[in-house]
């Protein structure tokens, strides 16, 4: 299936890129995640476990059980606080 997959803050200057489109297999967020922090150096350092990063399908919050499907466009950015 083919996602667009939008990168934003630290997250995407690690990535390199605010956007991709992507070509996967992967069948949930958690899934795609683990593809995306296969990659060599700071992009895959960037969404590795332990790491925290949040994630929207279709710009709704999801948590990584969300089931992705052809079209979908995922977000993936680091938490926010504020002051």
């Amino acid at each position: 299936m083919k996602i667009q997959i939008k990168y934003f803050a630290s997250i995407r200057e690690a990535m390199g890129t605010s956007s991709e489109t992507l070509e996967t297999s992967a069948t949930t967020l958690a899934e795609l995640r683990d593809v995306l922090a296969a990659r060599p150096g700071a992009a895959g350092e960037a969404l590795a476990r332990g790491r925290a990063v949040r994630m929207a399908l279709n710009q709704v919050m999801s948590d990584e059980s969300a089931a992705l499907y052809d079209g979908a466009e995922v977000a993936f950015f680091p938490p926010v606080t504020g002051g």
